[in-house]
């Protein structure tokens, strides 16, 4: 190894943990983007930030840890594009709003489909299946407590009872029409799913 390189290691390793977590993140869905979550590994994390693995395992115990604590960085962001969907209270054309809305979700999720992947990952590793069963409830929670002021202005009968429902029925399409826009050959642009979903969710909320 060069003396830079060597160099290049020691500077590396004493950046600490703390400094390095969000390196480890970056790197992590660098690798899910290129090659797929089952290559992200300690070892090719280690390698794409030109580190040894022990400066990895200093950050996070492990491949689910790592994954985990993505999955909530990105969920984050996710969140605030599914409930955003959901129009305020003073507005004027609600139907418009929610195509809107869905429109700014799809486009995300073509522009960053590395971490939409995370989010919808399918994976054997019990830390991270936790994380995402876990990010599932925190979500479902957070978009109820958005979507009933909407259900109280539309007078809907019975809220605590429905509200649960048409919660996961709104998910549902949220959840569907991601990974549509996921599906390299479903051939669907962000605009035009986003006005045939968009005008489905409105009418499937406001039914009731």
């Amino acid at each position: 190894m060069s003396a830079r390189g060597t160099g290049d290691r020691v500077r590396a390793e004493h950046l600490g943990p703390q400094r390095r977590r969000p390196q480890v993140l970056d790197a992590a869905l660098k690798i899910a983007a290129e090659r797929g979550l089952a290559e992200v590994t300690m070892g090719t994390i280690a390698a794409k930030l030109g580190v040894s693995r022990p400066v990895v395992y200093d950050c996070y115990p492990g491949r689910g840890e790592v994954l985990a604590a993505l999955l909530e960085r990105e969920s984050d962001i996710a969140l605030s594009r599914l409930t955003s969907i959901l129009p305020p209270l003073k507005t004027g054309s609600v139907e418009q709003l929610f195509i809107d809305g869905f429109r700014s979700l799809l486009g995300d999720v073509r522009e960053r489909p590395a971490s939409w992947r995370i989010i919808f990952a399918r994976d054997p590793d019990p830390v991270l299946a936790e994380a995402i069963s876990r990010g599932r409830r925190q979500l479902t929670e957070h978009t109820a407590t958005v979507m009933r002021p909407l259900l109280e202005r539309w007078q809907v009968a019975d809220i605590d009872r429905v509200l649960p429902v048409l919660t996961e029925l709104f998910l549902g399409m949220c959840d569907t029409s991601a990974r549509t826009m996921l599906d390299p050959g479903s051939g669907w642009e962000p605009d035009e799913l986003a006005d045939v979903v968009g005008r489905a969710a409105y009418r499937a909320l406001r039914a009731k």
